[in-house]
């Protein structure tokens, strides 16, 4: 990011920009702006290397064929359906980047990888114009693309692969390419991925569906630093790690369940939550968990999805939180808070970054103009029942220790979804 953001505890950011610290109290972009946004890195069979590229439930379902080599009923993606069951957007990675483009006499693939050994060229006569060719080219059996041509210089490449003009024409039944390789996913190809998606400050979540520790500990690094440090406020959703932190949502049942989690997470808002939303994913859930498992796995900050009757169902949207503090309370363990501070810190340093720095004097006008802002924009999440017992007198705006600095004070109270119900019955 170009300006500063994250958390601070003393006054002395060097970067211009908008850090914050929400705490709990003791003992218990514009705000219109839609979250949605998943990103993720895959062990894919096609596409492009080494750059992050974007899908939403309309491209998959009009040209993934196309982007992941594969049909939209594929198995092979299941699990990018899975992610935009709720998220509108899906930033992807292809971990298996660097691999090798299959080919045959007539064309290379476009893209490396395995997908792309099941490509075949098929050469037929022309039946109204003898000394042309019909030059076919198939993603396993469906037809992607028909040409006619007299040479192959007259041949375009396509969305599948790329002609060589010096072949020569010659009917064929179908020449299949061959030698198309994916490069091995491993920890640097995800640290890649990493690396790049950093620049990507709309990303609401970042999952990793995998089994190995290590990267586990990488991605919990990354997102702790770049809500503490960088100031973009996203979770990790991964199986089974324990991460102790906001930052981290821990899927208990498998790793294959990462990706609707991660679509789920994304794409509430601050004023939805998960808890017991019915499971529509494609993969597989295991859920033969006892009542007293259940409640281990909610002390032990797990996100569960459970069987109540035909249905599965999400047992409580919370992240991995469990040590509690005075500043941090288990109120930040649910996920509906972590996406109301996140919506409302975001929706701040949005109008403060491009309204405020290098542009408003900091005098009394200046933070009066800030203040006004502030409290519009808690007015709104109050009118999308995000918070509630708002009032404008509980946010103040002083200058900062700095002459250059501002410090916003204020208190909010966020609204939960209701999940447990205590009912007391008097029987004469």
């Amino acid at each position: 990011m170009a300006l500063g953001g994250g958390t601070f505890s003393s006054q002395n950011k060097v970067l211009p920009g908008a850090y914050f610290q929400f705490i709990s109290t003791k003992g218990a972009r514009n705000v219109a702006g839609e979250r949605g946004v998943a990103a993720i890195a895959l062990e894919l069979d096609w596409g492009e290397d080494n750059v992050i590229f974007d899908l939403t439930a309309a491209d998959i379902q009009k040209n993934s064929m196309a982007m992941l080599g594969y049909s939209y009923d594929s198995e092979k993606l299941k699990g990018i359906r899975d992610i935009l069951k709720h998220a509108k957007l899906v930033h992807v990675y292809k971990l298996t980047s660097g691999g090798e483009k299959a080919s045959n006499t007539y064309a290379t693939a476009k893209y490396t990888g395995v997908a792309g050994n099941s490509i075949k060229t098929v050469i037929a006569s022309n039946v109204d114009n003898t000394s042309a060719y019909d030059v076919s080219t198939y993603m396993g059996t469906t037809l992607v693309d028909r040409q006619t041509v007299t040479s192959p210089a007259e041949l375009n490449d396509n969305d599948y692969v790329s002609f060589k003009k010096d072949a020569s024409l010659t009917k064929e039944a179908g020449v299949s390419m061959t030698g198309g390789t994916n490069a091995a996913a491993d920890t640097s190809a995800h640290q890649a991925f990493l690396d790049k998606i950093e620049s990507y400050p709309d990303v609401n979540t970042i999952g990793y569906a995998g089994t190995d520790e290590s990267i586990k500990a990488l991605y919990a690094a990354f997102a702790k630093r770049m809500r503490d440090e960088v100031g973009i406020r996203l979770q990790a959703v991964m199986h089974g790690y324990a991460g102790d932190s906001i930052a981290c949502v821990n899927v208990k049942n498998s790793a294959d369940n990462v990706y609707w989690v991660l679509g789920v997470t994304a794409g509430l808002a601050g004023n939805e939550s998960a808890t017991n939303m019915v499971y529509d994913g494609e993969m597989p859930v295991k859920t033969d968990y006892t009542q007293k498992q259940l409640e281990a796995a909610i002390k032990s900050g797990e996100y569960v999805l459970h069987k109540v009757g035909s249905s599965v169902r999400v047992l409580e949207d919370i992240n991995s939180l469990v040590t509690y503090t005075d500043d941090m309370g288990e109120v930040f363990s649910d996920n509906q808070t972590v996406r109301v501070i996140d919506t409302l810190a975001d929706s701040i340093a949005g109008i403060f970054c491009t309204k405020y720095i290098g542009r408003v004097p900091n005098n009394a006008s200046g933070r009066t103009s800030l203040w006004s802002d502030i409290v519009s924009i808690c007015q709104q999440m109050v009118d999308m029942k995000a918070l509630e017992s708002f009032d404008s007198s509980d946010i103040t705006v002083e200058q900062g220790t700095a002459k250059k600095s501002v410090v916003v004070n204020s208190a909010v109270v966020v609204i939960n979804t209701m999940d447990k119900l205590y009912m007391k019955t008097v029987i004469a």
